[in-house]
């Protein structure tokens, strides 16, 4: 494998401005891809990226955009496309959570899950799957969650939106297979990101222990994971999802 494995790729990575994004985006960058940052209200944030990429040399843009929109998207990927090239590495990251009893969990909660979580997943894909399959070249990797996994009592939308983008990649994978285009997934349990700023500590703490490895993850191991499904080391890999849990939750 060459340290500069994807030199000459343009990448994409939805709400790359923090946590598992924006490890992504400094991973991929120093792998050599031309990386555009994507993010809707984290503009600082985006831009701190885009600077630590060039700093180190890479290339990168940061590109608003709010990806449940259709308009949006088709704004961003032109955008990238005539800034950075054609997208050849998508990363479906962007995503929102809400820890929220069933009564709780409204239909405003619902829906807004879903579009980010979930649609946003198949608008991207949508917007970019075309280009590859006529490159004859293309990887996107979306990030679910161990909630696609296993009963999420308190997490109802965010746990039915992560199991429709674990779907999503099984079908999506297998349609445009044929054409060199992959699409894999991602099952992070609790990783240490901003999502986890506002849990209790006794919340956190039970979290822990139940997890066998008795730690939290950090963004820059879902990074190593989405690289690697993105490169030819898993090049006979499609259609599968990698959980990332310390052992919390086990696939059979």
């Amino acid at each position: 494998m060459s340290e500069l494995e994807f030199q000459g790729r343009t990448a994409l990575v939805t709400g790359g401005a923090k946590g598992i994004g924006r490890a992504c985006c400094q991973r991929l960058a120093s792998a050599g891809a031309k990386v555009a940052v994507n993010y809707q209200f984290s503009e600082n944030a985006a831009r701190e990226v885009v600077k630590q990429i060039e700093a180190g040399g890479g290339q990168a843009i940061a590109c608003r955009a709010d990806v449940s929109s259709p308009e949006d998207v088709s704004a961003l990927v032109g955008q990238v496309q005539e800034e950075l090239g054609p997208v050849d590495l998508l990363v479906n990251n962007a995503g929102v959570f809400d820890f929220l009893a069933h009564d709780q969990t409204s239909l405003d909660v619902w829906q807004r899950t879903l579009d980010v979580n979930l649609t946003a997943c198949y608008l991207t894909s949508w917007a970019v799957k075309e280009g590859m399959i006529q490159r004859g070249f293309g990887r996107i990797v979306n990030i679910s969650s161990i909630a696609a996994l296993a009963a999420r009592p308190m997490s109802i939308a965010y746990a039915v939106s992560k199991a429709g983008v674990v779907a999503l990649t099984k079908s999506l994978a297998t349609a445009i297979a044929e054409h060199n285009v992959r699409v894999n997934a991602v099952a992070p349990g609790l990783i240490d990101t901003e999502i986890i700023a506002d849990v209790e500590s006794n919340v956190l703490d039970a979290l822990i222990e139940s997890t066998p490895m008795k730690r939290i993850g950090q963004a820059t191991e879902i990074a190593e994971m989405v690289l690697f499904l993105l490169s030819e080391r898993s090049s006979f890999m499609t259609g599968q999802t990698l959980v990332a849990s310390g052992g919390r939750v086990t696939l059979p």
